[in-house]
Order: structure tokens, then sequence, then C-alpha cells
């Protein structure tokens, strides 16, 4: 029979030990992970391997060659560009007229492919996908399957709200030849996101079998690391080279290990070794072939490769040493840290924790390396948040860092591009943008720099032909000591995560282009920005109408860049406005307490007999109001006055709305006639749905409302300015309108849930509704009269539940009831 070993990705997540040399070729047990792949389709009778290269693929054709010595036959589909995992495998179509089983070069398994198989004659299938069970299925694509086998969904790579199963797609496939009438020549094409939805979309018999055995991805450092510790615990049924002795402890011929020296097991300790007397190897200990160790070296819970020397008295801890390292004398390498290969490591110097060093670099006598040596940066687990790159300003966010988060940004878009930057009143977000510019001219981008401007006035420049993304920098609402960097498309709306990942993935390669002194990038200052973006504003909406009303506001700034255009605005429009903190503080502005400011402004609306008041936040973006009475309303009263004013305004006949916003909102769009759109959660998710044509108006519910004819962002400036309108044009107060609202009742409730049981909770969640569900984000579960929403938290081990009912009590009833839901599937 006849198999496909896929072996030509790059292995980026796993340099620098992959940075030069192949993935598969990466040892586990002093044996390359290939070989432990050929060895498995060996005994399960795959006598014929087809291998699709590209990466250095010359490594891994010396080390099999024709495959006579592993007792297979070997042929080599070579990809000249990138082809996806159908793609290269559709590359080798000439030497595959038979059904064949296609399996990942770098993966570790003991997985029965005589059952896959078995299972795939017996339903006749066209493809059948071995799925397994893992505990945190994010990095993978979910697969969903009926009782008979049958694929009824496919995922990839979802989100915490998206996880519906934790049963995942191992990348190991039983095809047909048919398939290939599928798999169009000379482009790039992925089974799991074209080939398979499309055999799915056509109804043909394309099976999931779950798979009995171990399954391991060693796609990072830790998978590794991982990997070796569940190969010598023999949790994985692979061959170890080496004759075992007591304690799970495996020597490859002429390994010399003096009787003075400790070895705890399981270690693997390769041929040719020679450890010193006084040495002390611990648990999962893996020493490659021909490693010395001279006297006192102690090292636990580490991998040595082949040719490593390591010098009297040192000390490894939890580490992964490439090829034919160096360490000298007393050096001490603690937990995390990745050497790859031919690395000198000086007498006495100190690597501390997660520090990653490139191939062929030296460290001097002494040093002490806080942080990675060439490319790598040590940091957070994503450079990404939910709100941008953000931390502590000058300790985790540093000038550093931020030229080098500009610089990969700058790599990602075509030299001479331009960006726009701006920041707000803070010294902290002052110094981190100068870097930034400075970062992006080095790449060779123009900058055009608003200097102090709101967020909204930022996505506004980002949207004009002069310009094709945007970055802001910003102190962080909740923390004045944290910052926030943004990041914008040329539409103005925030960056996608396939952005997210290209700016990570060239940041922690430090793969950034440099450019000739004469193409360095310039910098400008637009004269009319703050003109511009009035003028346009202006424009949205009846402003005879609002002139007519003769407003009379209170509005509070927050100090905020906003007081740089709103008052010339208002003036304009007839409005009577007292401001507060109508002013941008020049010094790092202080924590802002909403609650107080909003209770201040109540206090101010009611003396001064105002319309209405409104706090707009420091950033510009989140709107707070307050109706004639004095009465702060919630955000979600305000997010229903929109709704029920907007309807009949709309430049299209869609509303788009989370789906944790009270359904009444869609009864009351319904009302006039216009849809609502749940959206995700995520801002960016809001956004992208307010550039579809159909959506007239977007709010998160929160605060953030978006005007989709004007910017497909929060702007709080254009959401206070059409509620004006629309008050004037229906010729009604805010405390009238809010006094027709119905009444809205949501709770919520938030259950601690592990990383690796969140996958268990939404699957289980999904099987126990047996009513209505939305899988928009999370798990919605639909009630005769409200609503229960269970969703994972993306940053922290929580899942939060939210819930509607007909009462407090109610929806407090329905909120507890899915928590202890939850509670119970965790025990």
């Amino acid at each position: 029979m006849k198999a496909v070993i896929m072996a030509g990705g790059e292995g980026t997540r796993l340099r620098p030990l992959t940075s030069n040399a192949p993935k598969p070729m990466l040892p586990i047990a002093n044996v390359p992970m290939m070989e432990h792949v050929i060895n498995l389709l060996r005994t399960h009778g795959f006598d014929e391997i087809v291998v699709t290269v590209a990466f250095l693929a010359n490594a891994i054709k010396t080390y099999f060659g024709d495959g006579s010595e592993f007792g297979v036959k070997m042929h080599y589909a070579h990809e000249a560009v990138p082809l996806g995992t159908a793609g290269s495998v559709g590359n080798a179509r000439h030497l595959l007229d038979e059904r064949f089983l296609v399996i990942s070069g770098d993966v570790m398994t003991d997985i029965d492919l005589g059952a896959i198989l078995k299972f795939h004659d017996e339903h006749n299938a066209v493809a059948t996908i071995a799925l397994t069970a893992v505990e945190n299925p994010l990095d993978f694509g979910i697969v969903i399957t009926r009782e008979d086998g049958t694929i009824e969904r496919f995922l990839e790579k979802p989100t915490w709200g998206q996880v519906f199963s934790d049963t995942i797609n191992t990348g190991i496939y039983v095809l047909e030849p048919s398939i290939f009438d599928y798999i169009p020549e000379g482009r790039s094409v992925d089974f799991s996101s074209e080939v398979f939805p499309q055999l799915l979309a056509e109804g043909l018999p394309l099976y999931g079998a779950v798979a009995e055995g171990y399954w391991e991805d060693v796609g990072t450092l830790d998978a590794y690391l991982r990997a070796h510790k569940d190969v010598l615990d023999q949790k994985v049924q692979l061959e170890i080279p080496g004759f075992r002795v007591n304690d799970g402890i495996w020597l490859g011929e002429g390994a010399e290990v003096s009787p003075d020296a400790t070895v705890t097991g399981p270690a693997v300790i390769g041929p040719g070794c020679k450890v010193e007397a006084g040495c002390r190897l611990g648990e999962y200990t893996v020493l490659g072939s021909n490693v010395r160790l001279l006297s006192d070296v102690h090292v636990e819970r580490s991998v040595l490769h082949d040719n490593v020397y390591v010098g009297a008295g040192a000390r490894l801890r939890g580490a992964v040493l490439g090829r034919s390292c160096s360490i000298r004398s007393n050096v001490r390498i603690d937990e995390g840290v990745v050497l790859g290969d031919s690395v000198f490591v000086g007498s006495g110097a100190v690597l501390n924790g997660d520090v990653k060093v490139y191939p062929f670099k030296t460290i001097e006598d002494g040093a002490v390396v806080n942080t990675s040596i060439v490319w790598e940066s040590k940091g957070s687990r994503s450079l990404f948040g939910r709100d941008g790159v953000t931390g502590l300003a000058n300790v985790d966010v540093t000038p550093e860092l931020a030229v080098k988060l500009a610089m990969a940004h700058g790599t990602s878009l075509k030299k001479g591009t331009t960006v726009v930057t701006s920041r707000d009143s803070s010294r902290a977000a002052r110094m981190l943008k100068r870097a930034i510019m400075a970062g992006l001219n080095a790449a060779g981008v123009d900058v055009l720099d608003l200097e102090v401007a709101s967020v909204p006035v930022t996505r506004f420049l980002t949207r004009s032909p002069r310009a094709f993304a945007g970055v802001t920098v910003r102190l962080h609402h909740d923390d004045p000591s944290r910052v926030m960097i943004r990041f914008f498309e040329t539409a103005g709306t925030d960056i996608s995560e396939d952005g997210q990942r290209k700016i990570e993935r060239l940041f922690q390669r430090e793969d950034f282009r440099r450019v000739l002194a004469e193409e360095i990038g310039d910098i400008q200052y637009p004269p009319r920005a703050l003109e511009e973006y009035t003028v346009a504003l202006e424009a949205t909406v009846e402003t005879d109408a609002i002139r007519q009303h003769k407003f009379k506001l209170v509005v509070d700034y927050s100090y905020g860049a906003t007081s740089l255009v709103m008052p010339t605005l208002l003036g304009k429009l007839g409005a009577d406005v007292l401001a507060v903190n109508p002013y941008v503080s020049t010094s790092d502005r202080v924590a802002f307490d909403v609650d107080a400011a909003a209770e201040r402004v109540a206090g101010l609306v009611r003396a001064s007999g105002a319309h209405l008041g409104a706090i707009i936040d420091a950033d510009g973006e989140r709107l707070t109001l307050i109706d004639n009475e004095g009465r702060v309303l919630s955000h979600t009263e305000a997010l229903l006055v929109f709704v029920d004013l907007v309807c009949d305004h709309l430049l299209g006949d869609t509303i788009a709305l989370p789906v944790n916003v009270t359904q009444q909102a869609s009864i009351m769009a319904a009302a006039h006639g216009v849809a609502v759109v749940p959206t995700k959660m995520s801002i960016a998710a809001l956004m992208a749905a307010a550039m579809e044509p159909a959506v007239g108006f977007a709010a998160d519910g929160a605060g953030g409302y978006i005007l989709p004819g004007f910017l497909p962002a929060f702007d709080a400036a254009g959401a206070l300015l059409k509620m004006l309108d629309l008050l004037a044009r229906h010729d009604r107060s805010l405390a009238e309108v809010v006094a027709e609202l119905p009444k809205v009742h949501i709770t919520r409730e938030s259950v601690v849930t592990p990383w690796e049981q969140k996958g268990l909770v939404m699957r289980s969640l999904v099987e126990m509704a047996g009513r209505d569900v939305v899988l928009v984000d999370g798990v919605k579960v639909v009630h005769d009269e409200g609503w229960a929403l269970a969703l994972p938290d993306p940053e922290e081990p929580v899942t939060h539940v939210w819930a509607e009912g007909s009462s407090d009590a109610e929806a407090r009833r329905l909120a507890q009831e899915y928590a202890r839901r939850i509670r119970q599937l965790l025990r």
C-alpha cells in the first residue's frame, strides 16, 4: 500500500531548532520524527511512501535516500512554491493511482492505521479523516461528526467562542484517487478549508473515524519537550534506540557513564556519549550521540542534540540544546531556554528562563542573558490581546519593543506605503509613538502624524486615499500605568487576526525589511485633519433640524482629544454647551471614574435644564448619555433608544449587534421592519459586520456605536451628533423615549474553567441543549422567554454566562442553571 508523508513545512514555531533543519528531522528520543512515522507506516503494511518536500529538502532526501535502509520504497515530490496540504499531495498525483494514506512527517503517534483503513473500506468512503480528542483545540481544525461517522461540520483554528467540540483533525487521511478531481493544479489548496468542505457540499461520502492511540502535534517548543516526556513515560509506543537498563534508562552503543555519576530514569543516553564523575542526570534527560558532559554537570528535563559539549559544573534545567553546541564551565541554563545549532556559551554565563538563541551565535564569558539572541524576543504567549499590544509602559512595552513592532508592521506593508500615527496626551504614548515612527521609517514606510488625536479621527484619516494603515498609542482605559498600541487597516477598522499573526511572525523572527538610506520613510503632518473630519461628520446629520431645536447640552470630554473637535462643531450647529474637562491634559492622565463623572454631569443637567448630558471617553470611542431629567442611562437603555429612533433613518435594512445584547433590540427593530444580524462579541467582528452594505447601524451594548455611513468603527462624537439629529427629527425629548422602552432583565455569571477543559464544556453544552442553539459566538441556547449564552474567555481561564429572562429572578435562575451545568461538567 502507498502512503504520503507531508514534510514540506518550515516549522517556524520551533525555531531556533528549525532554523537550519527541516521540522520532520528534529529528533525525538534521538530518532528523527519522520523516521518514527515511517516505522509506524511500515508496521501497518505501507511499503511505498511518497514524501512531499520543500524547505531544506536535501536534508530529508540525504538521510532517507530511496528508503531501502528503512524497509520501504520512497519517492519525493518537490514543491517549488508552497502548495498547501492538499496542493502538496496533488503535486504527487502521478505517483498515486490507488487508495492511499496521508500523514504529517512531524507528529508523534502510534494510532492504529489499520483500523482507520478498515473503517474507510467498510463505509465506502471517498475520504476518511482520523480524529482524536485534545484538551486545547484552538490550534487545530475541529470536526463534528454524526453518529454514523459522517462529517457534519468543519471549523479551522477556532476562537474559544467557536469551540463546539474537542474532537480535532489529526491530519491523517485515507483517500481515494478520485480526490484529485477536487485539487486544482498550480495553486495552494488546503484539505480542511477547501477540499473537504467541497466534498461535504456535494454530499460525497466523507467520514471521520475516531482513532485509538497517542497523537501529539509537535508544533511548539513546549510540545517538543512534552513529546519527549510522553515517550519516556511510554505513553506512546515508539522504538527508543539503545539498551534498556534498570529504572527506564536507555544506553546507546559505546556510551560511557562514570560509576561516580548519578542517572535517574527515565532517561536516554545516546551512542558515544561520555558522562564524567560527579554528573547528575535527572528525570527526562535525553542526550544525543557523542554528547560529552564534564565533571559535576547537572542536567534535568533537558534534551541535548548530537555532539553537544558541556563544561564542568554547568547546570541545565528544562532546556533544549541544538547540535554541536559548546557550553563552557559553570554555565547556568534555566527553564525554557532553547539554543540553536553550534551556539557557543562562555564560562560563567547565565541564560535566564525562556531565552532563545539562534544558530552560530556566541555568548561571552560571564554574560547574563535575559532576552533572546538575535531574533526572537521574550514575551507573553501572544503579542496581541483584545486591546492590541498592551503592557506596563516602559517595562513590558518599551521603546525597543515599539521599534521592532513597527518594523514588523512596516515589513508587512509595501515599501512606500503611508501609515497614519496618533497618540493621546500622555508622555508614555509620546515616547512610544516616536519609536514607532522610527521603526516604520526604517522599513521604508512613510508616516502621516496626527500627533494628539482621538481614535475616530485616526481611523477617519486612515480611510483617506493618502494612507493605507494606522497606528495609535494610548494609555489603557482602566490602568494609566499601562499602554495600548492599536493597529488599523485601510478601512479604518481594527487589524484582522491574519494581520496580527503576520506582524507577530515577523516580530518574533526579527525578519525585518531594512531599506537603503535614500529609501527611508518620510514624516508629514496633515494641516487640516480635524477640519476634514468635522466637515465629513457634519454631513451625516440634518444640520437645519439640529439648529432649529437649539439644544442645550452638558458634555464631559474626559480630558480627551475629542475636545479639539466637538466644541467648534456643536457651536456651528447652534448648541449651547456647558463643557466639562474641555481640554487635553498635558500630563499622564489619572484613572477616570465614569460613574462619578456621570453623577456630576447629571447634576449639571438638572441644574441647567439641559436637553441631555453626555460623557465621551478619553479615546473618543464610547458614549454615556444622561437624559433631560438628569437620569444616567445604562448602556442597554441607550442602545434601545438608538434602535427605537434610528430604524426609520437607516442607510440599509439591518442592524448588527453582538449575541449577548438583549432580545428586546430585535423585537423593537422588527417593529420597524428592520432585521438584527447577530455578531461575535469581539470589536473586530462587529466592525467587519458594519462594513456590509446592508448594515446601517451597529453597537456593542457597552457604549460603543457605529454609523457605517460615516465610519465602520466606534465614534462617540458621531454617536452624540446622531442622537441630536434623531431627537430633533422626532421632536421628542430623551426622557420621553426612555420612558417608553421595554424592561430588560439580563444577568451575568462567570465560572472558572481550566484551559484544557474549555473545549469539553462547549461540546457538552451543545449536546445537552436539546433546543434552538445559536453558534455565532459561544453556545447560545434560546428558551421560551429568554436565552442563555456560554462563552469562554479568550485570555483567562473563565467561561462567562449571560442570560435574559422575563424578570430579574428568571434571568438570574437561568444564568445560575447554566453556571451549575458547567461546574458539573468540570467535576
